[in-house]
């Protein structure tokens, strides 16, 4: 069997990872088509796996700029659809929902934020892929009955301790030993359904950095660019090596969705600062279920450092993170396992 797999995003990489690991292994061919987006090409290159890349540059911002994005993509991904005769389509864009449909190929989009949130992805995915693949807590709004709905998350399918056991080796020229240490995340926020939503400003930045120096070392790793006061803040590590140090990191804040529920389900205590706050299911679940983050809107910055002074002073904070994850992981299944098997059947 041949699939062709889409990715658009570094959490669409590692989120497929596995999966086509297990295909190859199967003697089943997997043809990797991407786009630019932050890390993603150097997680490929890092991994040594072989891909067709659509754009070389990023994309510009702006509704104009997403369309006219989208359609030159439609036209590649076409191109390669004819060439490479896939048996199936996976991935997390609603072009493949639609190219599926025009080359009549069975099309699953997984995805993790529900669809209401993002409608003008839900109204070509919903009702044009063959299946709509999510967590059991997601919706997938009008498009229920293509739902297939799983007690897990997108960050179990690399996360889990069947994929991954973090290496001190990874991060010992970074990390300080016996020293606290607190990871920031700055997303670009410049997605079509990240239109007037927003996250860290510089000042918060300069807030949250004051208040977490008196007791450890701070590290940012940043999706947009970095004001030059930050730049001794940014992180110096192998994308691929990211993980590692978020499991061993103390503390991570951050206005990105994905590395919030990474931080989580590593077990590590997550503050996560913007706009989407009470609207995605996975991390509401992740938050009021589990108790491994919280979400704090963007105008109340006043609460975000409150909640972190409050982090900051537990003893033995990382512990009971541990604890919690311990139940999480007991209530959810490896999602890679689960991906591999619904792609192959």
């Amino acid at each position: 069997m041949k699939l062709l797999v889409y990715l658009g995003h570094p959490a669409h990489f590692h989120l497929f990872k596995e999966t086509i690991k297990n295909f190859r292994e199967e003697k089943h061919e997997v043809v990797i088509v991407i786009k630019s987006k932050d890390v993603l090409e150097k997680l490929l290159q890092e991994a040594g796996m072989n891909y067709i890349n659509l754009s070389a540059k990023p994309r510009k911002d702006g509704k104009f700029n997403i369309a006219v994005s989208f359609f030159q993509r439609l036209t590649q991904l076409s191109r390669i659809i004819r060439k490479e005769h896939p048996d199936k389509l996976a991935g997390s864009a609603a072009e493949l929902a639609l190219l599926g449909k025009l080359h009549r190929i069975p099309s699953f989009i997984f995805f993790e934020d529900d669809f209401e949130i993002a409608p003008s992805f839900a109204y070509i995915a919903g009702p044009l892929a063959t299946k709509l693949v999510c967590p059991q807590c997601c919706s997938a709004w009008k498009w229920n009955d293509k739902k297939i709905g799983y007690e897990s998350y997108h960050e179990l399918a690399y996360l889990h301790p069947d994929h991954f056991t973090p290496d001190p080796g990874k991060v010992k020229k970074i990390f300080k030993e016996g020293e606290k240490n607190f990871i920031l995340r700055f997303a670009q926020l410049n997605a079509y359904h990240d239109e007037g939503k927003s996250g860290i400003t510089t000042e918060i930045a300069q807030q949250l950095i004051s208040r977490l120096l008196p007791h450890g070392n701070v590290f940012i790793t940043s999706e947009r660019p970095l004001e030059q006061q930050f730049e001794k803040y940014r992180i110096s590590i192998n994308a691929l090596d990211m993980h590692d140090a978020l499991a061993f990191a103390d503390l991570y804040i951050g206005d990105s969705q994905t590395m919030t529920a990474e931080a989580a389900v590593l077990g590590t205590p997550a503050l996560r600062f913007n706009d989407f706050v009470g609207q995605l299911s996975y991390l509401e679940e992740l938050e009021h279920r589990y108790g491994l983050t919280y979400g704090i809107k963007s105008h109340e910055p006043e609460k975000l450092l409150s909640k972190l002074d409050e982090l900051l002073s537990i003893p033995g904070l990382k512990q009971e993170w541990n604890l919690r994850r311990k139940k999480m992981l007991n209530e959810k299944i490896n999602l890679a396992l689960f991906m591999t098997k619904l792609l192959e059947e």
